[in-house]
């Protein structure tokens, strides 16, 4: 039986994308989705942003564009892992166990902030002025974005190898270090992190701007991907073109106008207007097709795109669910992760830790109890026998039951702190932490856990 591929696509929530976007990353990343032998993840890096951008509104709103451009574009959430980079709690302790393997020398080569250097040098300035320490971060971040959840392909642009490459390095070191503790915790024969592939497609389409120039807001010379009928073809009519008439043979090569045209029309159609520019079509027709082809393609996503912008909760539930299933692995893992470097449990010897009878590994568990007040309880204890939750008396095994279920089903998200150490799902009471060292976090790992296993 062939092993399932994860791939995994990072999207930094920054602006408002373009048709470059979406020719180029997101409609070859979306076919890529539907593919039965592969497991894709797909995340707002909404944590990444910040290192640029430090305008709140902004990061909510670009969130809020870019999840509903996915989603509008044909990403199935129930098909594929879509979540937001920061509802993973655990991507952020996973940074920290691998910035402690991370040589200093490895991140000082890292092309984004040798440039920044660069920059300063030439000007006379101090290398590292108005550069901050995520920046400096950035590769081990990403790191964790990808050994986080094993992903075995990455697919990225040219520019962005390097950074797969540092993932891999931080991933085989952390894995020389703790690998021997991982395999003895886990009692799994494997090392704890993947090493992941970058996946480089050079076949991805370039477009070029209104200027002819590639195509970016760095330019201004973008075409917004969900712009107007009425906006589109008003920013089609200004793309610089040549001086020939109606009636004059005209050139593919290096046209603007033939290059968009060709990245959304079928084989077909791109002879066809191959076929009009040795014609000598004239530019306002020219443009007149290529505003029809491309609105054609884009009309019905358009509608759903301002659908979606209409009801920012639809996203939002979206992202969460994907959340809760996302971190049916992340937790778990984070999990085993702590204890190979050794966040464990003093009570536990670390040959016993996360083991039952017959060297299987112990799982987190439910018990259902009536007491003499004659109310219905449950208590959650960990892989140790560790309690972990009291829960509060309910009136029926019925209802007792159902809380369970729900916890199950969606704790790992949406357990909250209540007063003091009462826990709460959504707006309704669970229990209690029976112990003051306890976090709401002990729980969520144990949900998720359990969730993972099924």
């Amino acid at each position: 039986m062939s092993k399932t591929i994860r791939h995994l696509t990072g999207i930094t929530t920054s602006g408002t994308p373009h048709i470059g976007n979406y020719v180029g990353a997101i409609r070859p990343a979306i076919a890529a989705s539907r593919d039965a032998g592969s497991e894709s993840f797909y995340f707002l890096a909404d944590y990444h942003a910040l290192i640029k951008a430090q305008d709140p509104v902004r990061i909510q709103r670009s969130t809020l564009e870019i999840a509903a451009t996915w989603l509008a574009c044909g990403l199935d959430p129930d098909r594929v892992t879509f979540y937001r980079q920061s509802d993973i709690v655990e991507i952020p302790e996973l940074t920290w166990l691998l910035t402690c393997v991370t040589g200093k020398g490895l991140l000082n080569r890292a092309h984004a902030y040798k440039a920044a250097v660069d920059v300063n040098t030439e000007a006379g300035e101090d290398a590292d002025a108005g550069i901050n320490a995520g920046l400096y971060m950035y590769p081990v971040l990403m790191a964790a974005d990808i050994l986080m959840f094993r992903a075995h392909k990455v697919p990225v642009g040219r520019d962005q190898v390097q950074h797969i490459e540092i993932a891999r390095d931080i991933a085989a070191r952390f894995n020389h270090v703790y690998g021997g503790s991982f395999r003895a915790i886990t009692g799994r024969d494997e090392d704890p992190l993947v090493l992941p592939d970058a996946v480089i497609d050079d076949n991805v389409a370039t477009l070029p701007g209104l200027d002819g120039r590639k195509m970016s807001k760095s330019y201004d010379n973008v075409i917004p991907l969900f712009a107007s009928a009425k906006d589109l073809k008003k920013l089609i009519a200004g793309i610089v073109t040549d001086s020939r008439e109606p009636g004059e043979a005209k050139e593919t090569e290096g046209s603007n106008v033939f290059q968009l045209y060709q990245a959304f029309a079928s084989t077909e159609e791109t002879a066809a207007m191959r076929q009009a520019f040795a014609d000598g079509i004239g530019w306002g027709d020219a443009k007149q097709k290529l505003f029809e082809r491309i609105d054609a393609e884009l009309s019905e996503a358009r509608e759903r795109y301002n659908e979606l912008m209409a009801r920012p909760g639809d996203i939002e539930d979206a992202l969460r669910a994907g959340a809760v299933k996302a971190r049916k692995l992340s937790a778990p893992l984070i999990a085993e992760l702590r204890q190979s470097v050794g966040l464990r449990d003093l009570r536990q010897a670390p040959t016993e830790a996360g083991k039952a009878k017959g060297g299987k590994a112990a799982m987190p568990v439910f018990k259902q109890y009536r007491e003499d007040d004659g109310r219905f309880y449950f208590k959650l204890a960990d892989a140790d026998g560790r309690l972990l939750l009291q829960s509060r008396g309910f009136e029926s095994p019925r209802e007792a039951g159902q809380m369970i279920a729900r916890l199950k089903q969606e704790g790992a998200l949406a357990l909250r702190d209540g007063e003091g150490h009462a826990l709460k799902l959504g707006e309704d009471a669970v229990g209690r932490l029976p112990d003051e060292a306890l976090t709401i976090e002990d729980v969520v790992a144990a949900l998720a856990t359990m969730a993972a296993e099924g």
